[in-house]
Formats: C-alpha cells, structure tokens, sequence
C-alpha cells in the first residue's frame, strides 16, 4: 500500500492513500492545486516525514502521527439521521480524543472528528433510548457546524458548484453554498430541538433575506447602534433594556459573521483561545492584562 505526503500550499501538509478522494473529492482541491511531496509504503517513515515537514513549513503540526489514527478506532454506526457512537456519554470525550482524524460518511456529508467538531459532539450528544452505554448525534444538526465552518466551505466548493448546477439536486442555494433547506429544522417531531439558538438566528435573517440582500458594512453600523443602546440603558440602570440591547447585539454578531463567510461559533473559538490563558488583575473596575 502506497502512503502519499501532500502539501496544499498555504493550507495545510497531510498523509493520504487515496489522493483523488482525500484532497480532490472531501478537501475540494484538484490536482494542479496541491503537490505530492513523497511516497511510501513505509507508514511509520511517511508518518514522521510528516509531522516534521509540517513543523518547517509552519503548518499546524497533527496531534497524532498518521501511523497512530486508527489505534483504538471507534465502531460507529451511522443512520440516514444520525450518527451512534459506542460508549455513554460520561466517556465520549476521550474517545473521541482518541480518534481525532477519524472521518466517515453520512447522507449530509463527510464529517471527521477534530477539536471543533468534537466540541460541537460534547454539546449535542444524546442519550440512546436503547441503551445507556450509547449516545448519539443528529447528521442534520452536525452538518450544520460545517456549514458555517470556512474551512469546511472551502473544502467543499467543488460539491456546491455541482450543487447549484443541478448535478446532485434542484434548489437554489443559500449564500454560504448550502441549500436552503439546511436551515429547516432536523427534528419535525420536536421542532428547533436540535437547533441552537445561534441556528434560530441564522433561520430568522435569512429567511427574511439579510444575507441575500443584507453586507458587513450595514450589520456593522447596526451592531453601533445597539452598542449605543446598552450604554444608554447602563446609565439609565435599566435592567430590561440592558439585556434587550445584549440579546439584539447578539443577533448582529452572528449575522456579521455569516456575511464575511465565519460563525459566530468559529469568532468565539478563535477569542477564546485567547483569552483563555490570559493573567492580569482588576484595576478600578476594569481587568488589564499583564
């Protein structure tokens, strides 16, 4: 079996047996786009290239080598609606920890597990009516996270052309390249339950069509002057138009986001990460970092 060391300039270096449907068909990259670095059969020497030429380009360097993904692999079992995963939900998190670059194949699309995606699992997972000793996610609601994940757009372009064409099903799309559908909610029975209320916001604006007709700049101006609103109604201390403003600058936020092609989801990961080792101390009020 031959290993592939490919490198996708200025995104990424991987390890791959099957370049066409790795990095053509799930990444959304053709041939001239990426190059093939080295081949072998030797998992164990590929895997190692690997991680080093990551570390000279500057890439983010694998958690786990290539040669360690599938040590302790999970036996999931996937349906047309959701995706089962084979321990209680008190054990999924080091599980999936274990199995990170795990990808699989569902009706919605391809989903693999890294620290986004399981992040998103751990807020979502239910628990089997069955069994105690398995939980599960809805494929709909997780397809979701990639649909507002740029990543995941753009390893995806190819499907949303075919998509807008005609070539896997009739629709118009959404302006993030998704079908409009998408924004429907996954469980007819308990509708919205599987939505959060960041998917309700992303509904509302656009079926009232902010992102078709709405820009950045107009949900920047408006994202001001509900700013405007709270400081009015800190000083006025009321306490109802304070939480109305926070609540309404929410709704900005996440529609800004979508419109520059991000989540609020992917904003709040990306502020968090840096603030989460911050030290510093409290001064007349106000945190200042060291």
């Amino acid at each position: 079996m031959t290993y592939y060391l490919y490198h996708i300039p200025g995104k990424k270096i991987g390890v791959t047996r099957d370049l066409e449907e790795r990095v053509t068909n799930q990444q959304g990259y053709e041939p001239h786009e990426y190059e093939v670095l080295h081949e072998s059969e030797d998992i164990d020497w590929i895997s190692e290239l690997e991680i080093n030429f990551q570390k000279a380009f500057g890439y983010r360097v694998d958690m786990k080598p290539y040669n360690k993904l599938n040590n302790n692999k999970m036996k999931i079992n996937v349906t047309e609606q959701t995706t089962t995963f084979p321990c209680p939900v008190n054990k999924l998190k080091g599980r999936l920890m274990d199995n990170i670059g795990l990808t699989w194949e569902t009706d919605h699309g391809n989903f693999h597990l890294d620290q986004g995606t399981i992040s998103w699992i751990l807020k979502n997972v239910k628990t089997s009516q069955f069994s105690n000793e398995r939980c599960y996610v809805y494929n709909k609601a997780f397809s979701r996270y990639y649909d507002n994940h740029l990543d995941h757009r753009l390893n995806n372009a190819k499907q949303a052309v075919d998509q807008y064409n005609g070539k896997t099903r009739s629709g118009a799309l959404s302006p993030a390249g998704t079908n409009e559908d998408s924004y429907e909610c996954c469980d007819e029975k308990n509708p919205c339950e599987c939505m959060s209320q960041f998917d309700l916001i992303r509904r509302w604006a656009h079926e009232r069509g902010l992102y078709d007709k709405g820009d950045a700049k107009t949900q920047t101006l408006k994202l001001m002057e509900e700013a405007g609103e709270i400081c009015r109604a800190v000083l006025k201390d009321d306490r109802h138009e304070i939480i109305d403003g926070i609540g309404d600058c929410v709704v900005v936020l996440t529609n800004l986001a979508e419109l520059i092609d991000m989540s609020i989801e992917d904003c709040i990961e990306v502020a968090y990460a840096e603030i989460s080792n911050r030290t510093g101390k409290m001064v007349n009020g106000t945190f200042k970092k060291d």
